[in-house]
């Protein structure tokens, strides 16, 4: 097997079960738009969407049209709606490459059937609204306006209708409030012959059940990661998921400093003792974050091992003061498991200050993908 100094293991058939559950969940007419933004979470776009085309998504969701190109090199013919905002220039490759499409506006709508009738053929859209999250989507109050005026059209199809939780995972009184909206304006609105009516992203798929509609949206919980928040997750639901993706570097160099010895930029961190310290082959240029600094694990050994200083970009320092046994080439792992103890996504978060998606979608381009299980090529 080939050796890295600085890699991630993604274990496809940890990402094939926990789609397998959340198709569980939700059951067999409600259908799973898969989230494979920033690179699939940093997971690995094409080999990612082809285990899933595979596995029993239904459609894809991307930020941008050179994901969604990127998914038509590994397959046509799967349905891919665009969560960003098409840029005016855009609008005809999405039109060509039959990629559905969020229009917030009128204006957006019109380039839409401009290009469809330009080309020869529909433009598919989803109307957004805008319930709490403040971004996309036009704002309750005009919605249904603006989808009239859409219907007279040429060569547009609405195929969707959706929202975005803004807080799900934190807030349920907000959340409850988002969701009062939306069904007050499903109510109204001519969905039923639409193809996907959606709000549920992956906190909502665990708290918020009756909004399911006939199709979910999950990104984090398809990679195995929790969405933690004030929300206390159900017991039974903590343990249904596994990640997929580890992080793992090796030990450079070790050796001994002396009281007073200051390790890194900056002089953050001072020797308080006679210390034995290992350099890792990881840094910032690697995506594991400068806030990590002084306050991240790492595991060596199966021990937690503090970082020591500010981590610098391709390298980190750790402390093995309590690991006589550890030598240069020795397997760290950033994410993941060695032995009985584990480092999670969430955990690296936390002493990170950020999110599990940052965490993610951080690891650079320069860090290998090794993908691992029975779907493994």
């Amino acid at each position: 097997m080939r050796q890295y100094r600085c890699w991630a293991e993604i274990d496809l058939d940890a990402l094939r079960e926990n789609l397998a559950w959340i198709r569980h969940r939700v059951g067999p007419n409600v259908k799973i738009m898969t989230v494979v933004k920033a690179d699939a979470y940093g997971h690995g776009l094409k080999q990612i969407a082809a285990l899933l085309m595979q596995s029993g998504t239904d459609v894809f969701g991307v930020a941008n049209l050179a994901e969604a190109q990127a998914i038509r090199s590994v397959g046509r013919g799967w349905p891919i709606l665009m969560l960003g905002a098409c840029l005016p220039f855009e609008a005809e490759t999405a039109v060509r490459e039959d990629v559905m499409a969020t229009v917030s506006t009128y204006d957006e709508a019109r380039r839409f059937s401009e290009a469809a009738s330009r080309l020869g053929r529909p433009a598919d859209i989803h109307i957004k609204v805008d319930t709490g999250m403040g971004r996309l989507g036009a704002t309750p109050h005009e919605v249904l306006d603006l989808w009239k005026r859409l219907e007279g059209l040429p060569g547009l199809r609405i195929r969707g209708f959706y929202t975005h939780f803004a807080s799900a995972e934190d807030d349920p009184s907000f959340t409850r409030a988002q969701k009062l909206r939306f069904r007050r304006l499903l109510a109204k609105a001519p969905h039923q012959s639409l193809d996907y009516l959606h709000a549920n992203n992956s906190a909502a798929l665990l708290f918020e059940q009756d909004t399911h509609l006939n199709t979910v949206r999950p990104g984090l919980l398809v990679y195995g990661i929790l969405p933690e928040g004030n929300r206390r997750i159900r017991s039974e639901l903590q343990h249904q998921v596994r990640p997929a993706l580890s992080w793992k570097c090796r030990v450079s160099l070790v050796k001994e400093i002396t009281r007073g010895t200051a390790l890194s930029y900056g002089r953050s961190f001072v020797a308080p003792r006679p210390m034995r310290v290992a350099t890792l082959t990881a840094g910032y240029g690697d995506g594991y974050l400068r806030a990590g600094s002084n306050r991240a694990r790492v595991l060596i050994g199966g021990e937690y091992c503090r970082v020591l200083g500010r981590i610098t970009m391709d390298q980190t320092i750790i402390d093995v003061s309590r690991l006589p046994q550890v030598q240069s080439g020795d397997e760290a792992v950033l994410i993941g498991r060695q032995g009985s103890r584990q480092i999670t996504v969430n955990q690296l978060a936390g002493w990170c200050r950020t999110i599990p998606w940052e965490i993610l979608t951080a690891i650079t381009a320069r860090v290998p993908r090794i993908y691992t299980g029975s779907q493994a090529s």
